[in-house]
């Protein structure tokens, strides 16, 4: 059975969580803005740049999405704005009854690499032509800020 991660034996780097939504809002000064995926974002210790490229490459071609004919297309061809959310949540690790985030990333190292995965997923969608064309937007919201969208939280066991 093939799980979730591309290479089982190794611990993984980041956790992503893609959600196609009919609409999400961001508010940092810019109005609402009505988007198509969320993407939640986390990177763990031990996360670094080389891990951009393909995990860029994962989340934006993975057929992950569905359509209103319930056929599955990737990011990509959904031709939908993606808002891309840090979340530190998704780095937790249940001990006792609470959660904690001992094995996220280090502050400065999670933002050098969220802006630059943000800045990959642009370039990307520039790159592509039928998203070009329909003007699709990557849009982020700021590193370290408490997010208040959604509190989710990735339990392993």
């Amino acid at each position: 059975m093939k799980g979730a991660r591309a290479d089982s034996g190794k611990t993984p780097q980041a956790r992503a969580l893609p959600q196609q939504r009919l609409h999400a809002w961001l508010t940092p000064g810019r109005g609402r803005r009505s988007e198509r995926i969320s993407d939640l974002l986390c990177f763990l210790k031990g996360a670094d740049k080389e891990l951009l490229p393909k995990m860029v490459n994962t989340l934006l071609n993975a057929k992950l999405s569905e359509t209103e004919n319930g056929k599955h297309v990737s990011i990509l061809d959904l031709l939908g704005n993606i808002l891309i959310i840090p979340q530190a949540t998704l780095g937790g690790r249940v001990k006792g009854r609470s959660m904690q985030h001992r094995c996220n990333s280090g502050k400065e190292e999670g933002l050098e690499l969220d802006s630059q995965f943000v800045n990959q997923c642009k370039k990307e969608l520039a790159a592509n032509s039928k998203c070009a064309e329909a003007e699709v937007a990557a849009e982020h919201s700021t590193y370290g800020n408490r997010q208040v969208l959604s509190y989710t939280h990735l339990i392993e066991l």
